[in-house]
């Protein structure tokens, strides 16, 4: 098996886990009753996760 040339830090694992987390934190944000700037930023935070989970999905294992 040939080793990947990229490094271990930007793999599809860590960098997926990271996606879901910022994911989490989008709809914690969308749920959270007390402060609107994190209501506000809600949507683009889950959508950046989103958007970063299906790219770095084609990453190598």
């Amino acid at each position: 098996m040939k080793s990947s040339s990229w490094p271990k830090a930007l793999r599809r694992g860590p960098m997926e886990l990271i996606a879901c987390i910022v994911i989490a934190l989008g709809i914690f944000m969308m749920l959270q009753p007390l402060a609107l700037v994190l209501y506000t930023w809600s949507f683009v935070t889950t959508l950046l996760g989103t958007v970063m989970f299906m790219v770095v999905s084609k990453f190598p294992d």
